[in-house]
């Protein structure tokens, strides 16, 4: 969001490009975008609460999955938290994504083949 404006946009727009952005969601968005995937930093206030897609790292100390729940997204996904315990987490998030239907798994697949 800090590097978008209203004239960026309706140039965009112009030549028929679709918008689609990821915030950490520490900012209002009040711009004409085709596609917003909130993706929150664990401890920042969350100001945008709707959107097309919600994706959160997992697991994070500190962290409630549960207040998301009630935030109007159309897809949410979980992606397992990358480091030195990144498969333990991927098989946590695998697991919590079964025992919760709502969320969907989300991984980053360059990673996975060596592109990190």
């Amino acid at each position: 969001m800090l590097q978008l404006d209203d004239l960026l946009i309706q140039e965009c727009k112009i030549h028929a490009f679709e918008i689609a952005i990821e915030t950490n969601g520490t900012i209002a968005i009040d711009l004409d975008l085709d596609w917003i995937c909130v993706s929150p930093t664990q401890g920042s206030e969350l100001i945008v609460q709707q959107g097309n897609e919600l994706k959160v790292v997992y697991p994070q100390e500190g962290q409630d999955l549960v207040h998301f729940l009630d935030l109007e997204f159309d897809h949410m996904y979980l992606q397992p938290m990358d480091g030195i315990e990144g498969k333990e987490n991927t098989r946590k998030t695998i697991q919590y994504c079964l025992e919760n239907p709502r969320w969907k798994l989300s991984i980053q697949q360059h990673k996975l083949i060596g592109m990190a």
